[in-house]
């Protein structure tokens, strides 16, 4: 190899390098704290993973729903959901999604069992017949078609926080008797976290699970 050609080896990985720890710097450095810089500026909230607080410590994300259930015992491997709080959608709890596991961050994804699947149809039935039996009051009768489809399927993702006005409704009367609550008072508490269509038009109305149940807690708290 001649002189000349090690000089032009050289000079090129010399230009290499120089580019590698600029791209490195500007793509991740500059970049990312300029980003985060602008997100914590514009909207901290999300930026800081749309936290929920009670009583002064985080208690989850409003992104990221979670089930709300009474802790096992002796030789009990699933979970029985506390009936003293709104529950969310199924996540592998009422069998709808065998990908997700008590919405456990690790995993997100469907089922991708068919509408005709015999095992789906099947798990379904089960789930709505746990929706009447869980949610049926002394005083107040849960009818089988009035269960909304958010209530025995689980989502996309395994991992939505939100579920319909209808399903937060169904579970008023059992919530506030599980309280000790007046039932209007647990219907006016749902009826003040609907949110509406974003921007109006995209999307359907909504509850947060999460927030909701925060807001049950200190309406309890007050008796």
């Amino acid at each position: 190899m001649t002189n000349n050609s090690v000089r032009d080896s050289a000079r090129l990985l010399g230009a290499a390098l120089r580019a590698l720890l600029v791209l490195t710097l500007a793509c991740g450095v500059v970049y990312p704290l300029a980003v985060t810089g602008a997100a914590q500026a514009l909207f901290p909230a999300g930026a800081n993973g749309s936290e929920v607080t009670s009583e002064g410590r985080v208690v989850g994300s409003a992104l990221i729903g979670q089930r709300y259930d009474l802790p096992l015992r002796k030789g009990q491997e699933t979970p029985s959901p506390d009936l003293r709080w709104f529950q969310p959608r199924p996540s592998h709890g009422l069998g709808t999604n065998s990908v997700n596991t008590q919405y456990k961050l690790i995993l997100s994804g469907a089922t991708n069992r068919s509408a005709d699947s015999r095992e789906l149809i099947a798990l379904i039935s089960d789930a709505k017949a746990a929706v009447v039996r869980d949610n049926t009051t002394a005083g107040h009768r849960i009818d089988p078609a009035d269960v909304p489809a958010e209530a025995v399927t689980s989502s996309g993702s395994g991992l939505d926080p939100h579920i319909s006005p209808q399903y937060a409704a169904l579970q008023a009367h059992r919530v506030a008797e599980r309280n000790g609550l007046d039932t209007e008072r647990v219907e006016q508490l749902v009826a003040d976290h609907v949110r509406g269509r974003t921007l109006g038009f995209m999307g359907e109305p909504r509850v947060n699970v999460l927030e909701l149940n925060v807001a049950l807690r200190e309406l309890t708290a007050k008796g």
